[in-house]
């Protein structure tokens, strides 16, 4: 059915009858693909003498049990949120570059859990690449960052979408073309990611992997420009969507964002000089880089020898960064699109107290995500904020379920209620989102069952109702339970004795003359760059070893619009849209 919730977001429903993954990377073999490459280097003048003790606290780890093959794998539905699809880190002119590096991506760590790799540029001319399946702790130890010697590198960490992450697809990806070589760290998506490999293809190129990272790679191969940043330039104005990247050569760091900004990219100075782009501000914090900026939509940054040049990759017109980074992705100490992550999601919490009170006796959080949001609540409300559930931060992905079964075993493995602030009492809950409901329904018994009287559930954001196309993993439109139900009808599902929304009115009214800077497609339908064909999921589609042609690799392809020349579509258009699974 159609979105009906947006009419309601914010009203107050009475109370109802409750209803019932580490190794050492062998890069794709194609015809761009190597793994050691070798260069002539060049002196760096922004090397220093003095050496940060940030190797003592590098310690080796063995791979984690999920990691394995086993058939005891379990659908994590209880993980029933939207999911970022990695991070990227590039560091230039810093003799413990690797190292900083691996000590980013773990501030990182939330942007994607299923792979990491590292390259960097030796002193002796050579890319080096390490990268594994698993946490950042699982890929690398000692041994391994001591095989990424060198001043520069970057890194990524990636989530995938289907299945077992494959080795090939982690990144960065390094490639190696007529001129030299270079690696890539990617986040975003490319929604014409069908047409340019079709192209590509149909002129003699060959894919090792099925992410659209390795289009841009081939397009730089292409390139008849010098040097190799104008290159990089020529490739990215032949990409629509969303990508923020980092390249690395022998002696050069480039960074690049798309002309709407889509996915965020800060740049920071350390106090030795060396440059440091992330995705995130609380990577700069964790290897102290001071803040400087953002790189800006359609900005090119170059980082040599000479210093740092600044490049307009194409006109642009308002950027549409991706608001759910307020939301949910980024950490609340992180300053994403000049905003204080923390503020933003207090003030979500502070509106939903203003606009869809309730009386209660404890206001509570799902944690982590929604913490923030609910001490704003509870601040406004005048109601004392408590921990009535407790998260587990040491559930992997595989865990044996007893024969018998346990109802909402995977939620109960990662969320315990507190007896003692819930017994009896009136609990308002606040969470960041409901995307398909499975797990709002979950939590809403839990807190019953551990006595709670009333449960009344408060949502820091509005209805999701479509599928994002620009880096994030989220479910077919048919799958969001916003696009099929009424906030009422929602609230019935889940069980709780209200339900309210943070709504899109709301929002920018919040985020004031800055409102028009952001995507709101998840909630609108609306989308500032209109895919056409097929579009993956997220970038880094994983084919899990398919074999056959692109299109045969089935679960993570949506379809865009055959207007390809339309602005704005409405995701409940069932001829334009429609979802493959």
């Amino acid at each position: 059915m159609a979105a009906t919730a947006t009419a309601t977001h914010l009203s107050q429903i009475t109370k109802p009858t409750n209803k019932p993954s580490s190794s050492l990377h062998n890069h794709p073999s194609s015809s761009l693909f190597s793994k050691t490459l070798s260069f002539t280097p060049k002196k760096n003048p922004l090397k220093t003498s003095s050496k940060n003790p940030i190797s003592d606290i590098i310690s080796s780890s063995q791979p984690h049990p999920h990691l394995q093959n086993s058939p005891f794998d379990h659908d994590d539905d209880d993980d029933d949120k939207p999911r970022e699809e990695c991070g990227v880190v590039g560091i230039y002119g810093d003799p413990e570059a690797s190292r900083l590096c691996y000590l980013a991506l773990h501030a990182l760590q939330h942007r994607g859990q299923e792979g990491a790799g590292i390259v960097a540029a030796s002193p002796d001319g050579v890319l080096k690449s390490v990268t594994g399946v698993g946490l950042v702790s699982e890929v690398f130890n000692e041994s391994k960052l001591d095989q990424l010697p060198g001043d520069n590198a970057i890194g990524h960490v990636r989530y995938s979408t289907a299945g077992q992450s494959m080795l090939k697809n982690v990144q960065p990806f390094v490639a190696g073309y007529r001129f030299g070589r270079v690696g890539v760290a990617h986040n975003g998506n490319v929604v014409n990611y069908q047409t340019l490999r079709h192209e590509l293809e149909e002129n003699g190129s060959i894919f090792g992997t099925s992410s659209d990272t390795e289009v841009v790679l081939h397009l730089i191969a292409i390139s008849k420009q010098r040097p190799f940043f104008l290159r990089i330039i020529e490739a990215c104005e032949k990409l629509k969507g969303a990508y923020s990247m980092v390249f690395i050569t022998e002696d050069k760091l480039v960074a690049v964002r798309d002309p709407l900004g889509f996915r965020p990219l800060v740049m920071g100075r350390r106090s030795n000089g060396a440059i440091v782009f992330a995705s995130e501000t609380c990577a700069l914090d964790l290897i102290e880089a001071t803040y400087e900026r953002e790189v800006h939509p359609g900005e090119v940054l170059v980082v040599d020898k000479d210093g740092i040049q600044s490049l307009c990759l194409m006109p642009h017109s308002e950027p549409k960064s991706c608001i759910f980074e307020h939301i949910y992705f980024s950490l609340p100490n992180s300053i994403v699109f000049g905003m204080s992550v923390y503020e933003s999601r207090r003030k979500f919490g502070e509106i939903l107290a203003t606009e869809a009170p309730v009386d209660c006796d404890v206001v509570i959080a799902v944690p982590d995500s929604g913490v923030v949001a609910a001490l704003g609540y509870a601040e406004k409300a005048g109601v004392p904020f408590q921990q009535g559930l407790i998260r587990s931060h040491y559930v992997g992905r595989t865990f044996i379920e007893p024969s018998q079964k346990i109802r909402d075993f995977g939620v109960k493995l990662k969320l315990s209620p507190v007896r003692a602030v819930l017994d009896g009492k009136r609990v308002v809950v606040v969470d960041d989102s409901i995307v398909r409901g499975t797990t709002s329904s979950k939590i809403v018994r839990l807190l019953k069952e551990a006595g709670a009287k009333e449960v009344h559930m408060r949502i820091a954001s509005p209805p999701i109702i479509a599928s994002c196309y620009y880096g994030v993993d989220t479910p077919s439109s048919e799958e969001l339970i916003s696009n099929r139900m009424s906030v009422e009808e929602i609230r019935d599902y889940i069980g709780s004795d209200s339900l309210a929304f943070l709504g899109n009115d709301s929002l920018k009214k919040m985020l004031g003359s800055d409102s028009g800077k952001f995507c709101y497609a998840c909630f609108s339908g609306k989308y500032p760059v209109q895919p056409s064909g097929k579009v993956k999921r997220v970038g880094d589609f994983v084919d899990d070893g398919l074999n056959g042609s692109i299109e045969s690799i089935d679960g993570g392809w949506l379809y865009g619009s055959k207007d390809q020349n339309a602005n704005d579509v409405d995701i409940n258009n069932e001829q334009d849209h429609k979802v493959r699974v």
